[in-house]
């Protein structure tokens, strides 16, 4: 597995596993938001190394609504 595939698919994971766990409505939020930041930090990483611009500057706006998330919810 290439370095590129790594970020590019644990990335899409967690931002899965986060999709999850905000939509369960279970309690679990903070955690929830914790793998949407990283999730962003991963395909961030996945958009730099291939230059996808606009990709790379979406994360940034995730990484956000993460930070943002967790605040509210601790």
């Amino acid at each position: 597995m290439t370095k590129e595939r790594f970020f590019e698919w644990s990335g899409t994971i967690t931002a899965i596993a986060y999709c999850l766990l905000v939509a369960s409505n279970t309690g679990a939020e903070f955690i929830g938001f914790l793998l949407l930041l990283v999730s962003s930090a991963l395909i961030g990483v996945w958009a730099f190394m291939g230059k996808h611009r606009g990709i790379l500057f979406l994360q940034l706006f995730y990484a956000t609504a993460g930070f943002i998330g967790m605040f509210r919810w601790y």
